[in-house]
């Protein structure tokens, strides 16, 4: 009987004490029920486990022994178990995220990106009235996830109005808008009519963070043009340039006579027509002095056995060999194939994912495909300095090859074909050794449409573009691509609810450890 009051006063005990420790907890303030329950239950558990453990000391069996030993290594096993999950949930940079746009959830790239960051960022969000959670949210993972090198606030301008003032913000109650700064810098983002984005908050640390790049499209020979919107375009890569900070613009050679001082990067994109004589020299003299530069090559012209190609087709898209041979590589006058891999119905577009060990170039890529591009073959008689690598390539096997043949008769031809694997693109390397002058950088493509408005946001294409055009840059920050939509269309609870949600998570699995004590004892 002793024992069963025992355990009755050691039950209510725990009861009581939980009870007025949530509630504290979750009202955030010391009530009289709460500490009156607090009290009783210090009170109850502590006499009830003195009983039960003078009762068996009282008993002297080993069976009683071993419920006292059992029930104190259940008790300290359970704080260690609370007490360490909470510490390693903390910690830890791992979170499950269930929305359906993975909102909560910062990508790769930005993670990657913010977590090399070097130097202090300080965001502030102007907000008047209570902010939504999804921006407390945000702020907290962009400050988690680099180590405490981005620091964020929420401001009210209204109730902060001389706190506001050193932003220059005018106090407008309808404008929300997040102001980043990093040293001297200042990036302005406004999100009055729809939600903050990662993408928009990302592009903003990069900006204030990394030094502006230049890169110098090509013009004058009928290359794809940055301001077209079409399918043929390069608007959608100039757009993503742009948000890495990499401004764009057009140079014409033949005008200018060389190539711009304050270009990092030399873009030829898909020139169908042949370079003067004077465009090449100019060329070769900004890559001797250091200059990087990415060659997209545009497909040889190809037809039917009934339309034999005129000279002027079969000279058409220059394969820039001029320029290319001095550095080790030349493109071939033929169509790569693939019969197993290939985008869409066309063997002559090979999807790929054979890629080099390149970590800047193509670590995490998915598949990446080309039009009708050519195949690259190496030079035996080239400068020692220059190093050269495949970045692409097709899959190995007898499935894909080099085809000669332009007439659209796709078979293998042993005397003339070349078999699989097939280089699709190559990186150049030279290291200077003049102390005035840069390392030359260049990559060559032999397909230039996979960078277009109309493909470049299929498969990795876009990231495999843009990790070029950043390395060429010699930029050390990480691309950014993906555009998260942010949809406010979630419950949203209280602070109070919140506590509440998390009190019944803690003491769920608490209750029933007490409950199993409970058993335990009365028996």
């Amino acid at each position: 009987m002793k024992d069963r009051n025992s355990a009755i006063l050691f039950g209510s005990g725990v009861l009581a004490a939980v009870a007025g420790a949530a509630s504290i907890y979750i009202e955030q303030q010391v009530g009289f029920v709460a500490a009156g329950l607090c009290l009783w239950g210090v009170v109850a558990l502590t006499i009830g486990a003195v009983r039960y453990i003078r009762a068996s000391l009282y008993t002297r069996t080993l069976f009683r022994w071993k419920q006292v030993i059992v029930i104190l290594l259940i008790i300290v096993f359970s704080v260690v178990f609370f007490a360490g999950i909470n510490y390693v949930a903390a910690r830890s940079s791992y979170r499950w995220d269930v929305t359906q746009s993975k909102q909560h959830t910062l990508t790769s790239n930005t993670t990657g990106f913010i977590q090399g960051l070097k130097q202090d960022v300080h965001i502030a969000a102007l907000y008047v009235g209570i902010p939504p959670v999804y921006l407390q949210n945000l702020f907290k993972e962009y400050e988690r996830a680099s180590n405490r090198k981005i620091k964020t606030e929420i401001i009210d301008p209204i109730e902060q109005i001389g706190y506001a003032a050193q932003f220059g913000n005018v106090i407008n109650s309808k404008e929300n808008k997040v102001v980043v700064r990093s040293g001297k810098e200042r990036r302005d983002v406004d999100f009055t009519r729809d939600p903050l984005s990662e993408e928009q908050l990302t592009n903003a640390i990069v900006r204030v963070t990394r030094e502006e790049r230049h890169a110098c499209f090509l013009t004058g020979h009928e290359e794809y043009s940055l301001i077209d919107k079409g399918d043929k375009g390069l608007a959608i890569l100039a757009k993503l340039l742009e948000a890495n900070h990499i401004s764009t613009r057009e140079v014409m050679l033949g005008i200018e006579g060389k190539v711009p001082q304050d270009c990092d990067v030399l873009i030829v994109a898909g020139p169908h027509n042949e370079f003067m004589r004077k465009e090449e020299v100019a060329i070769e003299e900004y890559l001797k002095n250091g200059g990087d530069a990415l060659f997209l090559i545009e497909n040889v012209v190809v037809t039917t056995p009934e339309k034999p190609l005129t000279e002027e087709e079969r000279h058409k898209n220059p394969s820039l060999n001029n320029i290319l041979n001095q550095w080790g590589v030349n493109v071939e006058e033929d169509v790569v194939v693939d019969l197993v891999s290939h985008a869409g119905n066309d063997v002559g577009s090979p999807a790929t994912r054979n890629y080099a060990a390149h970590k800047a170039l193509t670590e995490g890529l998915d598949y990446t495909f080309y039009v009708r591009p050519r195949s690259i073959t190496v030079l035996k008689d080239r400068q020692p300095s220059i190093k050269l690598a495949h970045i692409v390539m097709t899959a190995p096997g007898d499935k894909s090859w080099a085809e000669t043949d332009r007439t659209l008769k796709v078979a293998f031809d042993p005397l003339v074909d070349t078999m699989g694997p097939i280089p699709l693109a190559f990186v150049i390397f030279e290291e200077k050794k003049a102390e005035m002058l840069s390392d030359t950088r260049i990559i060559v493509f032999t397909d230039a449409d996979f960078l277009t408005n109309i493909y470049i946001d299929q498969y990795s294409n876009s990231r495999m573009g843009l990790n070029v055009i950043n390395w060429l840059a010699e930029s050390d920050a990480k691309v950014f691509v993906d555009n998260k939509e942010i949809k406010v269309e979630r419950l949203d609870l209280t602070s109070k609810q919140r506590r509440q949600v998390a009190a019944l998570l803690f003491l769920m699995p608490l209750l029933i450890a007490a409950g199993g004590l409970f058993v335990w004892m009365k028996q």
